[in-house]
């Protein structure tokens, strides 16, 4: 489909009065440099962006990269200058292009020369605390100077940039703990409490992708086993890989579209017959042979296990005795496995470099940086005090450490404290698009077809509570040639109104009437309800309130968790959504089952998640299979962004019979609301409170 590229109309100025609650914010306004940030609002407007410097350093060492940030982060703070080439995801300047700005790209040293007089100095971190990587961001911020690595800090005071050097944080920190408690007791009060950063402190080198070139595959599951079916031990002859020092096993997911990889429970290696590792993952047997972890998790369950889903992966190394002449390995596992092997010592991810990303909008607003473990009890006593020192509806803005199960605790830890989660560790150049002006579009209501006895499917993307989401992977689902043929629900962030207003502009304006923005979990912002106090839940969402409206995100999408559990919404607080978000209903969880559930007047529908072409269409076999035609039947199917596409929702699509009929978000609450005696719009005061089984 041929679709006009978007001008974003930064010409436009659009001068909006906005009626929010001043919940979160302090008693004025705030400003830091040409930053404006009005206390009825979210998140701060930049400078109207002008000309930009532009600076590729995608593939550069990352001290460069923080170097480049920072330096971003000060510069933009007076007005958006500065725009950095750190993604080519969703292609290297597509979104650059499209804020139609005028801009020339040049050495990025040539950059820091040009800003150097706007620099005060350096601060220096430590490469053997990485966390002295973020605290150095913190100072940054505070000093409007920019962060380096202590080699890089020799070159910038030299000529021709003369910087100094106005903290060196080398020896001053023992561990992460030690650094986060010494900021927070001498850095806190002089940053802004209106947000708060979590960044990692640094991200594992890039690896190129697939396997290693001296890898070869030597096992596969080819029946894309889901339900552990296939769990024995295989035995692999590594005897061919011989001859240098040590032999590398690899574990792949076989089929990375729907993340159901390996799961290996045990290992055991023998040389000569004789045994030179045996483990179980995730004890401290295995750490001896785990090269690289790279995102792969381990697992209690089954005895315990390490599993890498979708494009993880991890590798052990074993390095047999001298002279040895047959090496074999036998593993525990199950799933989608597919092993390879190698004897030339692969790039790991366990290498570690900084990064920049975020960081520019952290210093340029003054915001502590961060990055604490919920999981570890010294850890989550310091996060809470930072958590409790802000206002109810903050901002916390990046993500957390220990992957999903970090996700989880740490969530339901900042709902409690009534702070929201902005998922934006890997957006770039916030800086620059927070200085953006573009006049929202909405989407025009569509009517809902007559109620009949047939099943309605409504598709829903996930992932809209992440701002880089936005900016990465739903750019590149939105360019699909087959969107607009299928209706398809797309989950986003209303904030994109305050940090991205171009980017929000894009989608609305080249929306197709099959395309229907909706908001992300869960509402304006990532928290649970559940946890959230029931004294300020109420303000919360009336803070947030105008943010869906503005974006015609009016339909939420949200996920309540508790002890890392899926519950229910409870009474008060699906009333509190009815009465202030005012929804024809809303999209509850994702769960292995899909159902409609109507809770005083609000109707709720489960998503049941999937992950490829294939899980679609056997979940909607099932559900015609069970069906008893004699009602409207109601199907809500969550589609795993980083695997499905649009292409694929047309490929399920085509293969449905006319008892079937897809549907967008709001004509699918429109129906449901039609098929269970509801009024057509949404009301705070219906009575009935029932469970519709289906």
């Amino acid at each position: 489909m041929n679709r006009k590229l978007l001008t974003m109309g930064i010409a436009l100025l659009v001068t909006v009065s906005l009626p929010f609650h001043a919940f979160a914010s302090s008693d004025s306004n705030e400003h830091s440099g040409s930053i404006n940030w009005p206390k009825q609002q979210e998140l701060p407007t930049f400078a109207k962006v002008g000309r930009l410097d532009v600076a590729d350093v995608y593939d550069a060492p990352g001290d460069i990269k923080i170097l480049l940030a920072t330096l971003q982060g000060i510069v933009n703070r007076e007005q958006p200058r500065i725009y950095l080439l750190e993604n080519k995801e969703e292609g290297e300047k597509t979104w650059l292009n499209n804020l139609q700005v005028p801009y020339h790209q040049e050495d990025y040293w040539q950059i820091v020369k040009k800003y150097a007089s706007e620099i005060k100095g350096i601060i220096v971190y430590d490469p053997l605390v990485p966390d002295s990587i973020n605290v150095a961001t913190t100072l940054a911020g505070l000093k409007n100077a920019v962060v380096a690595s202590p080699q890089l800090a020799e070159q910038l005071k030299a000529a021709p940039y003369k910087l100094k050097v106005l903290e060196d944080l080398q020896g001053k920190f023992k561990d992460r703990l030690d650094a986060y408690t010494w900021q927070y007791e001498h850095l806190w009060d002089q940053t802004s409490h209106r947000m708060l950063v979590g960044l990692s402190p640094n991200t594992s080198v890039k690896i190129p992708p697939g396997l290693p070139a001296s890898f070869q595959t030597i096992g596969q599951d080819t029946t894309q086993e889901r339900d552990g079916n296939n769990r024995k031990t295989y035995d692999f002859d590594l005897t061919s890989y011989l001859g240098k020092e040590s032999v590398y096993l690899r574990f792949d997911d076989a089929f990375a579209q729907d993340g159901w990889g390996p799961a290996v429970h045990e290992v055991t290696v023998k040389a000569d017959g004789q045994i030179i590792a045996q483990f179980i993952p995730g004890t401290t047997q295995e750490e001896p042979f785990l090269f690289d972890r790279q995102n792969s998790q381990v697992s209690s369950g089954n005895g315990g296990h390490r599993f890498a889903d979708n494009d993880r992966y991890f590798v052990y190394k074993f390095t047999p005795p001298a002279g040895a002449k047959q090496i074999t390995a036998s593993v525990d596992m199950w799933n989608q496995y597919k092993v390879s092997a190698g004897n030339v010592q692969p790039p790991s991810s366990e290498v570690k470099e900084p990064y920049g990303y975020l960081r520019d909008y952290a210093v340029a607003n003054k915001a502590m940086v961060f990055w604490l473990d919920s999981n570890v009890p010294a850890q989550k006593t310091l996060f809470e005090k930072i958590l409790s020192d802000v206002k109810p509806g903050s901002p916390y803005l990046g993500w957390f450490s220990n992957d999903v199960e970090g996700e989880f605790s740490s969530v339901e830890i900042t709902s409690r404290h009534s702070v929201y989660v902005l998922a934006a560790d890997w957006f770039s150049n916030l800086t620059v698009f927070s200085g953006t002006r573009a006049k929202p579009v909405k989407a025009k209501p569509l009517a809902a077809p007559p109620l009949e006895n047939k099943i309605y499917v409504t598709y829903t993307f996930s992932e809209g509570d992440n701002f880089q989401y936005n900016q990465h992977r739903m750019r590149i689902l939105w360019d699909d040639p087959n969107r607009g043929k299928v209706p398809i629900n797309w989950t986003s962030s209303p904030l994109l109104y305050d940090g991205a207003p171009a980017i929000l502009n894009y989608y609305q304006s080249t929306a197709t009437a099959n395309d229907l923005l909706i908001a992300g979990p869960s509402g304006a912002g990532y928290f649970y309800p559940t946890p959230w106090p029931e004294s300020t839940f109420p303000d919360f969402l009336k803070q947030t309130n105008s943010y869906l409206k503005k974006t015609g995100m009016t339909i939420p999408y949200i996920l309540n968790r508790v002890a890392n559990e899926n519950v229910p919404l409870s009474d008060s607080k699906a009333a509190a959504y009815q009465q202030y978000y005012k929804a024809p209903g809303l999209f509850l969880s994702w769960e292995d089952h899909s159902g409609v559930h109507i809770q005083n007047g609000l109707p709720q529908s489960t998503i049941h998640g999937i992950g490829s072409v294939q899980d679609g269409k056997k979940l909607l076999d099932e559900a015609k299979a069970n069906w008893d035609g004699q009602s409207p039947l109601f199907v809500s199917i969550g589609l795993l962004a980083w695997s499905m596409t649009p292409s694929d929702v047309a490929e399920i699509t085509a293969a449905l019979g006319p008892e079937y009929q897809v549907v967008r978000a709001d004509q699918y609450f429109s129906l449901i609301r039609s098929a269970n005696g509801l009024p057509s719009k949404a009301q705070s005061d219906v009575e009935s409170d029932e469970s519709i089984d289906q």
